[in-house]
């Protein structure tokens, strides 16, 4: 079997693009992956098909030595090159999993477990007050969900001032309140305070029990977020714009973050994120992989929820989507309305295909993309930002 071509699709979801790839072999089988990031699609792209002759004419069934090769024929690129790398990586686990009839974390060494706790994203699309994120989050609720995460501090960048803090301090309180203690609520803090703010703002939120404070400070240097981690009354998760294993050994060096984030799309794929379990595991941490991608993304994430024994938890955003994201994708996970779980892929290779039909009706838009420094951001409408807006 010999890899024939790679076929990229750039999705818009409003408020975000999507690119899917297909890579095709010469016996009929293909496989698809994802690589999605905010605001760089039809650049990943690019590198896709930049990259494609390194993978075309080789076994996508040696799944590694195609994503060496991909990676490391050339001088690395950083973030885009390992997007498009993964995107490969995956479609071809994809390929291998379907050759056999198994699911990919079948060939992963089998479940760990049969369902994984998630939690709601991208759920906050209103105005900014606790009554308005309390209102929209009974949907949440509604849905199963028993954890969600969010970012209440509108355009705070660096430091925050009384007042937008204090009504950040309101709408937690108001959910805290409204759902009671069992509700998981996780911080989104995308990385906008100082070191010292992080842990300031971190103490006057201590008080209402928050599962984790994520990206707490810039993602310049990661040892900034172990000191961070040090001081905060808040458990620390981080991770996400990692595009190398060796930064997550900063982390294990720091010894105060126990929540790594590993997103698979940047790490250059399932193998990679593996081995970021694994560093986490030898050195007393869980894994809670970033996923704020599309469908295919999701599933990806989920095979890996299926057979990395440290696996704390799923982000998930795809019930708060366009609704006809929902036809994208053949296979989609459920909620279990009693614990909050999703359920895991059991079909072939990745469990779910593209319809392209679906695909094709929404092309790619240059205005899909998130800009958490726009007023009216929350309500992730791309850039086109409510009236009134600054």
């Amino acid at each position: 079997m010999k890899i024939t071509n790679i076929e990229t699709y750039a999705v818009s979801a409003g408020w975000k693009n999507w690119l899917f790839v297909k890579v095709c072999t010469d016996d009929g089988l293909y496989g698809i992956g994802e690589a999605t990031i905010n605001g760089f699609v039809k650049t990943t792209e690019a590198a896709v098909h930049e990259l494609a002759h390194f993978a075309v004419g080789q076994d996508p069934r040696n799944v590694n030595a195609v994503a060496k090769r991909v990676l490391e024929t050339i001088q690395d690129a950083g973030h885009i090159h390992r997007l498009a790398t993964a995107a490969i990586e995956v479609a071809c686990w994809d390929i291998l999993g379907k050759s056999l009839g198994a699911p990919i974390w079948q060939l992963l060494g089998g479940k760990q477990r049969e369902t994984v706790l998630g939690y709601a994203n991208g759920w906050y699309r209103t105005e900014r007050t606790p009554e308005a994120f309390v209102a929209i989050a009974e949907n949440v609720i509604a849905k199963g969900f028993k954890a969600l995460k969010l970012d209440p501090f509108g355009t705070a960048k660096d430091f925050i001032s009384h007042d937008d803090l204090e009504l950040s301090y309101d709408i937690l309180a108001a959910l805290r309140e409204r759902f009671g203690a069992e509700l998981k609520i996780l911080i989104d803090v995308h990385c906008r305070f100082t070191p010292s703010e992080s842990v300031r703002v971190a103490r006057r939120l201590a008080d209402l029990n928050l599962y984790w404070w994520e990206e707490p400070t810039s993602a310049e240097r990661e040892e900034m977020t172990n000191e961070v981690a040090m001081h905060s009354p808040i458990l620390v998760a981080t991770g996400e714009q990692f595009d190398k294993i060796g930064r997550f050994e900063t982390l294990a060096r720091g010894g105060y973050v126990s929540i790594w984030q590993p997103e698979p799309m940047s790490l250059g794929g399932i193998t990679n994120t593996i081995a970021v379990a694994n560093l986490a595991r030898a050195n007393g941490a869980w894994i809670a992989p970033h996923q704020s991608g599309g469908p295919v993304a999701t599933a990806t994430c989920l095979q890996l929820a299926a057979c990395v024994p440290n696996f704390l938890i799923q982000e998930h955003f795809d019930p708060f989507n366009e609704p006809w994201t929902r036809d994208l994708v053949t296979w989609r996970p459920t909620i279990d309305p009693a614990n909050g779980h999703l359920s895991l892929p059991t079909g072939p290779g990745l469990g779910c295909d593209l319809n392209l039909d679906v695909v094709r009706e929404h092309p790619y838009d240059p205005e899909s993309y998130l800009n958490t420094s726009v007023k009216g951001w929350e309500k992730r409408l791309g850039v086109r930002q409510p009236v009134g807006a600054s």
